[in-house]
């Protein structure tokens, strides 16, 4: 399983990509992309949701939530900053928790009303693998509509975050 130092990377990551994919939509034009652009906005808001259902499952705490299914479209600037608060909670979450507690299985009911057990570390991974599958098929709206979805895959992240793994090259000594 993902060490701690992973899981911030990871968190660090999703951040990025989800910055990139709000910026690519808030350049879009009302007019000539607004139908594009307020699905792709829904996609991010139900990432937020299950962000806030897997946030009280960690915490122990009712959602308050009957349903992720992201209704109406919010505004961008009110998405990015919940989107933000919800990653600086998780990375605060990630930040804090012992390898015992990330080990931990807890049970709980998806809003659907089926039961569930995961443990912390899976949760934290599914609310991580969960919004990638959103933001890949925000990426392909984009793309259906003639626009150049944002290029955030992991591996970008980490050579734009960390340049200087541009200079390890085959046979170069690493810095």
């Amino acid at each position: 399983m993902p060490s701690r130092t992973l899981l911030q990377r990871l968190f660090a990551y999703r951040r990025w990509a989800d910055n990139e994919l709000l910026a690519c939509l808030e350049g879009l034009d009302a007019q000539t992309h607004g139908v594009t652009r307020d699905a792709s906005l829904r996609l991010v808001h139900h990432n937020h949701l299950v962000d806030r259902v897997f946030a009280a499952h960690l915490a122990g705490e009712p959602h308050g939530l009957a349903s992720v299914g992201a209704t109406g479209t919010p505004l961008l600037h009110e998405l990015r900053e919940r989107n933000d608060a919800s990653l600086d909670w998780y990375e605060g979450y990630v930040d804090t928790a012992s390898p015992e507690a990330l080990a931990e299985a807890l049970p709980f009911v998806f809003t659907d009303a089926d039961a569930g057990c995961m443990s912390r570390e899976e949760m934290l991974l599914h609310v991580l693998t969960h919004s990638s599958y959103h933001r890949g098929e925000a990426g392909r709206l984009l793309a259906a509509a003639g626009i150049e979805p944002p290029w955030d895959t992991f591996a970008v992240f980490l050579h734009r975050s960390e340049p200087a793994r541009r200079d390890l090259r085959a046979g170069a000594p690493a810095r």
